[in-house]
């Protein structure tokens, strides 16, 4: 057998071991969990944004709270904003790729609502663009980012940057972190009675 498969199980293991050691961290997973039940219970959205395999991960939670995560219950007001590749084409076309992110929350998102924005680096100029206008108009920001933060970390509300500099260890904490916040975020907004 590869050592490379075992070794890269204990590096994934240790970056969340690294999390659960960490008692602020886990309680600022709460708070993210939090910000959000209170912007869906205010009749809120929660916008996801990220690119390549940090866009999947971003589809992956809008989907586990606007449809089900652990239960059948009503959905949740959650969309990734990569979703249209019509809007995507059109505007990283005539207005760039950096903005297509924060045209589509200027029209689409309002005072209360949370965008959460998932990178590795933290440094994705169209999530930073989109964190322009989340300061303009009055709505939260949770970061899910590497060990650094990198510019993300000066614009969230909520930095959840998961202490490795290994991208695939990263995304492999993102989704981990994405699904306690979605299971916490079901049980408080649809309270399941035994």
């Amino acid at each position: 057998m590869s050592p490379r498969i075992s070794q890269s199980i204990s590096q994934s293991i240790a970056a969340k071991q690294a999390i659960l050691d960490n008692a602020d961290f886990l309680s600022r997973i709460e708070q993210a969990a939090d910000m959000i039940i209170d912007s869906l219970k205010s009749g809120g959205k929660i916008h996801f944004c990220g690119n390549g395999g940090s866009a999947a991960d971003a589809q992956h939670l809008a989907a586990e709270l606007s449809g089900r995560f652990y239960y059948d219950r009503p959905p949740l007001n959650a969309e990734a904003l990569h979703c249209n590749t019509s809007y995507l084409t059109a505007v990283g076309n005539d207005y760039g790729y950096d903005y297509i992110f924060a045209r589509l929350l200027r029209g689409a998102a309002k005072k209360g609502d949370v965008l959460i924005g998932i990178s590795t680096s933290g440094n994705s100029k169209n999530i930073l663009k989109a964190y322009d206008v989340c300061k303009e108009n009055g709505i939260s920001i949770i970061s899910l980012t590497g060990e650094t933060g990198g510019a993300m970390k000066d614009y969230s509300d909520i930095l959840l940057n998961v202490p490795s500099t290994d991208t695939p260890r990263i995304q492999e904490s993102h989704i981990m972190i994405g699904h306690i916040i979605c299971e916490l975020v079901e049980s408080a907004m649809f309270p399941k009675t035994i």
